[in-house]
């Protein structure tokens, strides 16, 4: 028997919100995929691909402003507008031309970084996008553990653009017989990526994120977030710093 039909089935669960993460994290031993599309982890792919070395995740204006006082190059972003004061929001076009290259950055967001410190505990902590789909669907393959899809949402709140993202990797990971044990909020997720997935810009018009962004004129990062597979590094965690795969 092979190892896929071996009946070592692994869980997929997707987390709707930050707020049902405790429900669902039953154990350290699982590989976690912070997913925050609009638009921190569309914006740490982002940066490692332009060549940053790391990317110390804060939860609040405070560690960061610490940060700051120490020389680090701080990005700040609430309510999807940059922090006055710091260094740069979580815009992924931002990383354009290797601004930070070789440079361990520091970055506070809304929601995607309070949901890495959420996560943290987890043996294997990631960080997922469009950008890097694929490049995940494979290191949650090799790790061969339990998964949970961890969505930041808004404000501990359910969003669209995450779930679909949820959606895209468990259609993937779960054509592997390995990864066949699936919670409801899964299917959900896969079913909302299979009515969205031939076109999530149109899908995803009146949701309040990506209406969000239009009203402050960031459409082109709406784009790039919606893009697949842009780079083929998946940013782990390491301690208290993201890093690359492949470093």
């Amino acid at each position: 028997m092979s190892e896929e039909s071996s009946g070592n089935t692994k869980k997929v669960e997707v987390v709707l919100s930050p707020a049902l993460f405790p429900a669902y994290f039953e154990s350290t031993d699982c590989t976690v995929v912070v997913i925050d599309v609009f638009r921190a982890t569309s914006a740490i792919c982002a940066a490692f691909e332009s060549g940053i070395k790391g990317l110390i995740p804060v939860a609040n204006l405070e560690e960061a402003i610490k940060y700051k006082s120490e020389g680090y190059k701080v990005g700040a972003e609430r309510n999807a507008e940059v922090v006055d004061g710091f260094d740069f929001g979580n815009s992924p076009l931002g990383f354009k031309d290797g601004k930070f290259k070789g440079e361990t950055i520091v970055l506070t967001t809304t929601n995607g970084t309070k949901a890495v410190d959420v996560a943290k505990s987890a043996a294997n902590v990631v960080i997922g996008s469009f950008a890097n789909l694929t490049a995940v669907c494979e290191y949650i393959e090799k790790a061969d553990k339990d998964v949970l899809l961890f969505c930041a949402g808004w404000k501990d709140r359910f969003n669209l653009e995450d779930t679909l993202f949820a959606g895209a990797v468990a259609q993937k990971i779960t054509q592997n017989l390995r990864f066949q044990n699936i919670s409801d909020s899964t299917i959900a997720a896969i079913n909302m990526y299979d009515a969205a997935k031939t076109d999530m810009y149109g899908f995803l018009g009146s949701s309040s994120h990506r209406k969000r962004l239009s009203r402050l004129n960031m459409e082109e990062d709406v784009i790039y977030c919606l893009s697949l597979d842009q780079t083929d590094i998946v940013p782990v965690l390491e301690g208290d710093i993201i890093v690359s795969n492949k470093s």
